[in-house]
């Protein structure tokens, strides 16, 4: 005869876990947005004043990237002020993710068009306006440098992402991430530019700065698959990683004839995982005496669990 043994009472759990909190993410990207909206309006501005496309187009290309920014904060804002909204099962913690997921198309769209009109420059060449062009690349190098240097943060931004361990990306703030990669992306393609101007002006390479803007795209689409398949595994509650999944078990089944029968782990926000499982045990216990042996580091701030006599 099976036994379960019930926790709490779902309505006395708090389902905000932590997201109707400012995170650190979230003022850094609204400082960027201000940084990148402010340069956007100063070089479309001057381009239609001055009659200079370099820097119309420099400024137009802020301007998408801005909207991404724009994006990435319109996801803090939502996630913290629906943080208590009933009708989110496991609070707004996804909405990170799927502010990242929205980053990432806008990256491959990015490094679709650099694509394109780098392979179109290739094939009919246009003639370059050396020393404005280098100065609007300096330009946005700078400000998208400090942009990185202001987003970049230890322990808050995913460079890679592993299947196993917990030192992987999930812990991270992947919406802050996708907001990194794509001033990361504007930096990187100022820097090639530079180079590439450089080389045409002094040796006459003009066939480098198409070159350089496909290299550009490939880094950005590599980038982007990486963002996307991160943020794809947390919108699709992907199990979490194997070794947690062993720590959790292990954990449930020190004490003798007690066995974990069904595991389910995922996450629901940055760093926070919620956990359904059924233990089978010869002599069960109350749900709360299994919800105390797992360890509050695993970051499990939502477990169900059920008990079967067996």
């Amino acid at each position: 005869m099976k036994t379960d043994v019930a926790g709490p009472p779902a309505s006395s759990h708090d389902h905000t876990f932590g997201q109707d909190r400012k995170r650190p993410g979230e003022v850094r990207t609204l400082i960027v947005v201000v940084l990148t909206a402010v340069t956007m309006a100063v070089e479309i501005a001057a381009g239609i004043a001055y009659g200079s496309m370099a820097l119309l187009a420099d400024g137009l290309h802020m301007a998408s990237h801005a909207v991404a920014l724009g994006i990435s904060m319109f996801a803090y804002v939502y996630a913290r002020r629906h943080a208590r909204d009933e009708r989110f099962s496991f609070g707004t913690g996804k909405v990170n993710s799927l502010g990242g997921f929205s980053g990432a198309i806008l990256l491959a769209l990015f490094a679709l068009v650099m694509a394109w009109e780098s392979v179109e420059r290739l094939i009919a060449p246009v003639s370059i306006q050396f020393d404005q062009a280098i100065v609007v690349a300096v330009l946005g190098l700078i400000v998208n440098g400090v942009s990185v240097f202001i987003l970049s943060h230890k322990g808050e931004v995913g460079h890679h992402d592993q299947e196993h361990g917990r030192s992987h990306g999930h812990k991270h703030d992947l919406n802050l991430r996708a907001a990194y990669l794509h001033v990361l992306a504007d930096a990187l393609t100022s820097l090639l530019a530079i180079g590439a101007l450089l080389a045409g002006k002094y040796f006459g390479l003009f066939w480098l700065d198409p070159v350089m803007g496909i290299v550009g795209a490939i880094l950005v689409a590599r980038w982007s698959v990486g963002l996307l398949v991160t943020t794809a595994r947390v919108l699709l509650d992907h199990q979490g990683p194997l070794e947690l999944r062993d720590e959790i078990r292990e954990a449930l089944e020190k004490e003798g004839q007690t066995s974990v029968a069904d595991l389910h782990l995922w996450l629901i926000g940055p760093g926070i995982y919620s956990l359904a499982v059924t233990i089978v045990a010869a002599d069960p216990k109350p749900a709360d005496h299994y919800r105390r042996l797992l360890l509050r580091e695993h970051g499990l701030l939502h477990a169900t669990i059920e008990v079967v006599r067996g």
